[in-house]
């Protein structure tokens, strides 16, 4: 029986390449971007659904793009139009560091575990049949290149960020990823990945997603 993935995210799961204006609207091509990697990886035996949306927060409306930017609404859309699901990754928190969200680490931290309070709920875990969830904590961001003047506090914020998902990952029981530890932010737009580190970390995830 095929097992399916589902991958929740931002514009680094959707496969935005380093930015080098603002307004670009580009994406790796499918087999270039992690959730295609992953997809690759794993082989036919697995389905991977790509749940990803530029912008996304773990639980804020953006005061520019919109409201349907909040993760907790996206997630409930994604859990509701998809399934049954294996598998849940969740990798949000870079645009919730933004200086306009005014948001602490604890606080974009506890927008994740909001996240897994939907996610492990008993009418969603029921509705698929069960299903793991692996929290991926995304790499610092560096503030530097395009997106500069949204990230002031953004460096320190977000290099609080793989030990205090860890820990919630931990709390909850669920399995966790440290990107950081294994690919970087551009330094061209200081955000976004490149396509090597999307090979990398769609081969981390995969390897993971196994051993579930």
């Amino acid at each position: 029986m095929v097992k399916t993935v589902l991958t929740f995210g931002d514009s680094n799961t959707y496969g935005t390449p380093p930015a080098h204006a603002r307004g670009e609207n580009r994406r790796f091509d499918p087999d270039l971007r992690w959730p295609g990697v992953l997809a690759n990886a794993l082989g036919s035996g697995w389905t991977v659904l790509e749940q990803s949306l530029p912008g996304r927060t773990t639980c804020l409306a953006d005061p520019i793009m919109g409201v349907h930017m909040d993760g907790q609404l996206g997630l409930r859309i994604a859990l509701e139009s998809n399934g049954p699901i294996d598998v849940l990754t969740i990798m949000l928190g870079t645009n919730d560091a933004q200086t306009h969200h005014a948001r602490s680490a604890e606080q974009i931290v506890g927008g994740l575990a909001s996240l897994l309070a939907i996610a492990r709920s008993e009418p969603y875990q029921t509705r698929h049949g069960g299903f793991d969830i692996l929290l991926i904590a995304p790499p610092p961001i560096l503030e530097q290149g395009t997106y500069r003047d949204t990230a002031m506090g953004a460096a320190e914020k977000s290099q609080a960020f793989a030990p205090m998902i860890a820990a919630l990952a931990a709390h909850w029981g669920i399995a966790f990823l440290d990107a950081g530890a294994i690919i970087g932010s551009s330094p061209i737009d200081g955000i976004h990945f490149s396509a090597d580190d999307h090979a990398i970390l769609g081969a981390a995830v995969a390897q993971k997603v196994i051993q579930l």
